[in-house]
């Protein structure tokens, strides 16, 4: 029987990048992550896998209908699988205790892979516009020193580190330049190349630097990760989900169409007939009209509305010089801009195509964007559910990572 290959996921979000390697056969030994929410979910995907695996998946199927509770869920998973999760931000304070649990779990084996991306907000070019020290003193530029600590701990063969562009250019670019040298110390080659989440098959442009080190004396080279030509659309993505209305709260629902090609291929759909998270948020009345007229635009003019041309009478946004694509419908006739965290916060950037539904878009939606499956789960509140979906490593870019890798191997 071939011996499955390790991994250990660091700041593992929602489990998107995880979600790639575990589809490809590695073996996930411990996810480490910060967020209580995200940690439940990751919980829940691991539970759905041994599930999957085993002769209760029934009990996964009734969880997403609501019918029995998460304790329920998880009282059928091992306690080892359910531990490997670990609810701790990675500091000084921390890193001995991370360290021993993933040694317990893991015992004297060998670690072949590390993956993960430290958060993202101090290389961005948005986080830095908006602070006023340019995210300079932010703690988060230092994080991949943390990364380098699991490195020299546990000796993997490969690591592979995701981040945004920012990353060249945040601090004139002496970041990105300290990072190479540091991981060079370590004892790994680098390389890194800019991968675009819309070349594998996501229907989305997400442009993110992946940086993949190897031990210097491995046969490796930089991973040819394949790439996936397509046409597919929004309309495509959204076309079997139900109708919606701004504050519809539809727990489970079913599919209002058949499976169409995409679906299928890329596995969105995998056999479940339900739909879950069907969730928008409500909105008033004025930033209604503002998503109408916004829609109207686009499609009357192919336009997008700047904030200097709403109507003061339904304006909600001052500021006229500066951000002025506050308000932006996502194309139905193309791939999605950039899903992102402010998802979380008021939903005016991801305006659903619809004029009939008039409304952003539902936690479902925002999740295919990202190529989550439908089932997929996602713990904790709406707010904290959009902001781990706005995070994420898409599943279907890590899926072509992981492929890359282990052809490599």
């Amino acid at each position: 029987m071939e011996t499955k290959l390790t991994f250990i996921d660091l700041f593992a979000g929602a489990g998107g990048l995880s979600e790639g390697f575990i589809r490809t056969g590695f073996k996930p030994i411990a996810f480490v992550e910060k967020d209580s929410n995200a940690c439940f979910t990751i919980k829940t995907r691991l539970a759905y896998y041994h599930l999957k695996n085993d002769k209760g998946f029934e009990s996964y199927i009734n969880y997403l209908n609501q019918t029995i509770s998460r304790d329920e869920l998880y009282s059928e998973v091992p306690e080892k699988t359910l531990s490997s999760v670990i609810n701790k931000e990675i500091g000084s304070r921390t890193i001995k205790t991370i360290f021993n649990k993933i040694d317990k779990l893991n015992g004297k084996n060998k670690v072949d892979l590390i993956i993960g991306g430290p958060p993202c907000q101090a290389y961005s070019l948005s986080g830095r516009a908006a602070d006023e020290n340019g995210m300079k003193r932010d703690h988060r530029n230092f994080l991949y020193k943390y990364y380098g600590k699991f490195l020299s701990r546990y000796s993997p063969k490969i690591f592979l580190f995701e981040n945004v562009p920012g990353l060249y250019t945040a601090n004139n670019g002496k970041y990105y330049k300290n990072m190479l040298s540091y991981f060079d110390r370590l004892g790994y080659n680098v390389k890194d190349e800019i991968q675009d989440a819309a070349d594998f098959g996501v229907v989305q442009r997400r442009k993110r630097v992946i940086i993949v080190g190897w031990k210097k004396d491995l046969d490796f080279l930089y991973p040819d990760f394949d790439k996936i030509e397509h046409e597919w659309t929004i309309k495509d993505l959204f076309v079997d989900l139900p109708l919606l209305k701004s504050g519809d709260i539809v727990p489970v629902a079913k599919y209002k169409g058949e499976m169409n090609e995409y679906l299928k291929r890329f596995e969105i759909r995998n056999g479940i007939d339900i739909v879950t998270q069907n969730i928008t948020r409500p909105h008033n009345s004025k930033d209604l009209n503002i998503y109408k007229l916004a829609i109207e635009m686009l499609e009357t003019e192919n336009k997008r509305i700047k904030n200097s041309e709403i109507p003061i009478e339904i304006r909600t946004q001052n500021n006229v010089d500066s951000f002025l694509d506050r308000f932006k419908v996502v194309r139905k006739d193309s791939i999605s801009h950039t899903m992102i965290a402010h998802i979380a916060k008021d939903g005016h950037h991801f305006i659903h195509p619809d004029i009939d539904q008039l409304r952003s878009l539902s936690v479902r939606e925002a999740a295919r964007i990202q190529s989550f499956p439908d089932d997929y789960f996602f713990e904790g509140s709406r707010t904290s559910v959009f902001m781990q979906i706005g995070n994420a490593v898409p599943p279907l870019l890590s899926l072509s990572l992981a492929k890359g890798i282990k052809k490599q191997l």
